[in-house]
């Protein structure tokens, strides 16, 4: 099934585009899109068309911090109802928990989650974001939209005493790094394992001022009614778990059961019947994020291979040539040429 995306995340760009001297009209068309259907935030766009749309977008105009810029002209307001029920929550915490929980009714192609401790940084917290479509290489300018985005939400919300500690890329920006100093106040750190927002764990404990609790409810309520969670596969939950842990000793069978609460041998069971295996899934997030930092960081290849589980370099390219049917260094090689 195609993921989709309320056309609300793009609030912004045919100001943007025509700002920087583009055209808005020829890049959506592109995209089979319209400017028209922009008038609308409740309308429906593939995910997958969103992200090439930005991608195309920065290269087109020659603005590598376009997702940055995007992102800076949106507020809470572009996640619709949604807002109403993050606004009214007792604490950052609830809110972002809300969000995480409500976030399909945006898209259900991306997902926010909250790690505390950080893996990275153990007395903070982790506001992770990710992009959950497979086989998608370029993705830089969605994910800064997103963590940009995420980042208005949360000053929103928490007022003046909202600070990020730390901000975590999973990819090297082709924009300056400047730019995103002055988005986001904080540290950049760019080839992470994962794209998140590191804050101090009393800040997400901190409460919420003019709270209102029924209207949150009410808005809960809207939420339920309208628009009821998809069915998620068991497959889709062991992806959201096995990301979490890749590169570490618990991207196993027996752990990542555990994790959902379940027996092994009954994971394995299930999986089957969607038609799906642990190793397979496994396998699809090795290639996907494989294709992520050879294509977008110069991380070194025994630095790849720690985050992806696996032994050396020599296991990487014998995976690599089964993937892509090329070296790391070819499919490098390649990703550079074409990069704008």
């Amino acid at each position: 099934m195609t993921a989709m995306l309320r056309v609300g995340a793009l609030r912004g760009y045919l100001n943007l585009v025509q700002g920087l001297g583009g055209d808005a009209g020829a890049l959506l068309a592109s995209h089979q899109m319209t400017a028209d259907a922009l008038a609308d935030e409740d309308t429906l766009v593939p995910l997958r068309s969103f992200v090439h749309l930005l991608e195309a977008s920065a290269a087109a105009l020659s603005c590598p911090d376009f997702g940055l810029r995007l992102a800076a002209s949106q507020d809470i307001g572009v996640l619709g109802p949604l807002a109403v029920v993050m606004q009214n929550a007792g604490t950052l915490q609830d809110a972002m928990m809300l969000g995480s929980r409500y976030l399909f009714v945006q898209s259900p192609g991306i997902a926010f989650s909250i790690l505390e401790p950080s893996p990275s940084q153990p007395e903070l917290a982790e506001m992770r974001y990710e992009l959950l479509l497979p086989r998608l290489s370029a993705t830089r300018q969605a994910i800064d939209v997103g963590l940009g985005v995420a980042h208005r939400v949360m000053q929103e919300l928490a007022g003046a005493r909202y600070r990020v500690e730390a901000v975590h890329l999973p990819h090297e920006p082709i924009a300056p790094v400047s730019a995103y100093v002055r988005h986001f106040g904080a540290p950049v750190r760019s080839a992470q394992p994962a794209a998140a927002l590191l804050l101090r764990p009393e800040l997400l404990r901190s409460s919420m001022h003019g709270v209102n609790a029924r209207l949150r409810q009410m808005a809960v309520d809207y939420l339920d009614v309208l628009f009821p969670a998809p069915g998620q596969t068991l497959a889709a939950r062991v992806r959201m778990a096995a990301r979490k842990v890749l590169g570490t000793s618990m991207m196993n069978r027996e752990d990542v059961a555990a994790m959902l609460a379940m027996h092994p041998r009954t994971l394995q069971r299930r999986l089957a019947r969607e038609g799906t295996s642990f190793d397979a899934i496994r396998e699809d997030i090795r290639r996907e994020t494989a294709l992520r930092y050879l294509s977008a960081t110069q991380m070194p290849l025994i630095q790849i291979c720690g985050l992806l589980g696996l032994s050396d370099p020599a296991v990487l390219t014998r995976a690599c040539r089964r993937w892509f049917g090329q070296t790391p260094a070819a499919l490098r090689r390649a990703a550079t040429t074409a990069r704008p």
